[in-house]
């Protein structure tokens, strides 16, 4: 008996060495599936990273680099990067479009312009989207029409019905149509709020037009091509000033009605900032502005002179008769007006009168004021304005 509790014994112990010997002969096998795994993977890995790395940098190439042949391509209006990318990849003009996508968003270009564009495969992307970008097509264009300063929504309708196919009235009910300024605000959040719908606003985008040469390369461009050009010239004009507007505690539109005022009261840019500051001392005395343009604007007529009942109409756009600044803007603007309504030029003047020859003449009491107009304005000028 104590023999074979022994043999026993030996026995236990000559399988756990077995069973142990096997497990690691098992471990030892895993380890190595594992590790051939893992090298697969990293293989793998590398391997992909590797085609991606030289994929891409194919794709970042032109499409042939010695093909100088042009190839025409049509940006339609309104067309977004990921559609613009498409029409350019299937006109062989790129290689591939989610990696042109990737490559304007790192380099952050935006802002392509719709058009006819010529290109051809040596294109790399940097001219490509240099030439999206500056809009710079390879044909004349068929317009080009140049919008003055100072201009109202209906002389901007006459200039286009001289020269486009649309008329001045089609122009007009166009921006009143509700529907369609609410849709622009959507498109242009950054220059267009629900302030231009207020009922009193005599046109929404009015001031909103910027004052520039305008080129278009189609044979009929249509109202709404005309007034997204224009509104994209703005909002490129804007965001120089946005941030100082708001840190004049200002929103755009009372920014753009602001420029409006200057732009009709001074035609140099060292008058304008002189302007701005009178305007900004007036209302910080609780003065009225006392501006001339904003009757002729609530009259809905020029007149060569008011008088004291021209001043007198009750218009939210009238500065006899409200205080601060009209409702909306009065015209469009040049970019030094906007200029000055961001840094106008310091002064205690409080009022300013024009003479005869164009210059202006500024005062800091009402008395001395007066006393300008008996040097500068002839007697027979009706008085317009207000004793304060």
């Amino acid at each position: 008996m104590k023999g074979g509790g022994k043999m026993s014994k030996e026995n236990r112990k000559d399988k756990f060495k077995e069973n142990l010997h096997e497990r690691n002969s098992e471990a030892k096998t895993v380890r190595k599936i594992v590790a051939i795994i893992l090298f697969s993977l990293i293989l793998i890995v590398i391997i992909g990273g590797f085609s991606g790395y030289t994929y891409i940098k194919n794709a970042l190439k032109p499409v042939d680099e010695e093909n100088k042949e042009k190839i025409e391509v049509e940006i339609p209006l309104g067309s977004s990067t990921s559609q613009i990318a498409k029409i350019l990849e299937e006109n062989n003009v790129i290689k591939d479009a989610r990696v042109f996508r990737f490559y304007i968003k790192f380099k952050n270009k935006s802002d392509f312009q719709a058009g006819t564009y010529t290109f051809s495969q040596a294109n790399t992307l940097d001219e490509i989207t240099e030439i999206l970008k500056s809009g710079k097509v390879m044909e004349e264009a068929v317009y080009t029409i140049t919008i003055p300063e100072g201009k109202t929504i209906e002389q901007i309708a006459s200039i286009y019905e001289k020269q486009l196919s649309f008329t001045k009235e089609a122009f007009i009910e166009k921006i009143e149509d509700e529907e369609y300024m609410k849709e622009l605000i959507e498109q242009y959040p950054s220059l267009l709020t629900d302030e231009i719908l207020d009922e009193d606003i005599q046109s929404p985008l009015e001031g909103y037009l910027f004052a520039a040469t305008y080129s278009f390369y189609v044979n009929d461009p249509t109202i709404e091509e005309v007034i997204d050009q224009m509104l994209k010239k703005s909002v490129d004009i804007l965001q120089e000033y946005e941030d100082a507007i708001h840190e004049k505690d200002m929103t755009i539109h009372e920014a753009f009605t602001f420029a409006s005022l200057v732009e009709n009261e001074a035609k140099t840019e060292e008058q304008r900032v002189k302007i701005a500051g009178v305007f900004y001392n007036r209302i910080e005395e609780g003065m009225k502005l006392q501006t001339d343009p904003t009757v002729q604007y609530a009259r809905g007529e020029h007149k060569e002179r008011l008088t004291y009942k021209d001043l007198e109409v009750e218009s939210p756009y009238n500065t006899y008769y409200i205080f601060g600044l009209p409702i909306g803007p009065i015209s469009n603007f040049a970019e030094n007006a906007l200029a000055a309504v961001v840094a106008p030029e310091d002064s205690d003047y409080l009022y300013f009168l024009h003479d005869f020859e164009g210059d202006i003449h500024y005062s800091t009491t009402n008395d001395e004021h007066n006393e300008k107009k008996k040097k500068y304005r002839s007697d027979d000028e009706i008085e317009k304005e207000q004793d304060e």
